[in-house]
Formats: C-alpha cells, sequence, structure tokens
C-alpha cells in the first residue's frame, strides 16, 4: 500500500496556505492604502474611495499601472502553479516520480513571485500616490493584501524547502 512522505504533506499544506494567502491578496483592493481625505484602498486593478462617511466606490482606473497589471499575472501564474503542485503532490502518493515536477512546479512558482515581490513598487510613482519607485510618501502605506502576498511568498519558499528535502536522493 502506498504511503506518503511525511515531509510530501507538510509541504502540501504550506503550498495550499500559500496559495489561499495569494488567492486573498488578490481579491482585494488593499494592495495601498490612505487615510487622507477619507479612505482610499488602491489595489492592483481596481481603487475604492471612501469620502467623508459616504458610501465605498469601487471603480477601475481608465490607465492601469502596466507594472501592477505585469505582478497580477505573475501572481496569479504563481497561483495556478502551486495548484498544480498541490495536485502533484497528492497524486504522488501513488506515482512518487511525479514529485520532480510537483517541486520544480513550486519553484515557478516562488520565481513568479519574487517577480512580482520587485515588480509592483516600480509603481508607486502614480499620480495618484504621487511616490517614486520604490518608495510610498507618508500618507500612504501598503494593505493587507499586500501582507497577505509577502505571507504567500514567504511560506511557498518554505513550503520549496520542505518539496526539495522530499525530492532528495535516498541512500
Amino acid at each position: 500500500m502506498p504511503q506518503m512522505d511525511k515531509l510530501s504533506i507538510i509541504s502540501g499544506a504550506l503550498f495550499f496556505a500559500a496559495d489561499t494567502f495569494a488567492i486573498a491578496s488578490l481579491a482585494m483592493p488593499n494592495w495601498i492604502v490612505s487615510d487622507v481625505g477619507g479612505s482610499t484602498y488602491i489595489g492592483l486593478l481596481q481603487t475604492c474611495l471612501t469620502i467623508h462617511g459616504r458610501d465605498t466606490s469601487c471603480f477601475t482606473p481608465d490607465h492601469l499601472r502596466s507594472e501592477w497589471i505585469l505582478t497580477f499575472l505573475c501572481i496569479t501564474a504563481g497561483i495556478l502553479c502551486i495548484t498544480v503542485t498541490i495536485v502533484l503532490l497528492g497524486v504522488s502518493y501513488w506515482m512518487y516520480n511525479v514529485m520532480k515536477f510537483a517541486r520544480w512546479l513550486g519553484f515557478v512558482a516562488m520565481i513568479m513571485f519574487c517577480l512580482a515581490a520587485v515588480i509592483f513598487p516600480i509603481g508607486f510613482n502614480m499620480d495618484q500616490i504621487g511616490g517614486e519607485a520604490y518608495q510610498l510618501p507618508s500618507s500612504y502605506q501598503v494593505g493587507i493584501s499586500y501582507i497577505f502576498f509577502v505571507l504567500a511568498l514567504w511560506i511557498t519558499v518554505i513550503s520549496e524547502l520542505f518539496a526539495g528535502k522530499v525530492c532528495l536522493p535516498h541512500f
């Protein structure tokens, strides 16, 4: 009867957590936030404003930042890689040789998330924010979506370390 390695189970659980945090980060437009003159929530593809207690109004800006579109695409590719990695880890219960593909897809997901983390701050120079690349002005700060994304990135790195231990040759 096939048996799953403990490290495979840990790796799968961590990849699942990373996938969940990455999906949650894309689901909310809280990447950059400000409370000056009301509440402003800027996401990768959507902006939401609440002015002096009125209802929140969300919209897609006329000119989307190409840096943030690329960030969105990198994170989406990473989510897809992690999802397939989780499936392959499950399949490895019966077919151990697919473990190496799971490990490589997890690695690709980690690279996609790292690219997104480097590309995203380039867009801080948008007119609405008024910052410079990699420098937010003091009236803005990163929101929960960005924190979830960074958490997903770190959990993916840790998951990949566990997956790498599983794939080492057994002597």
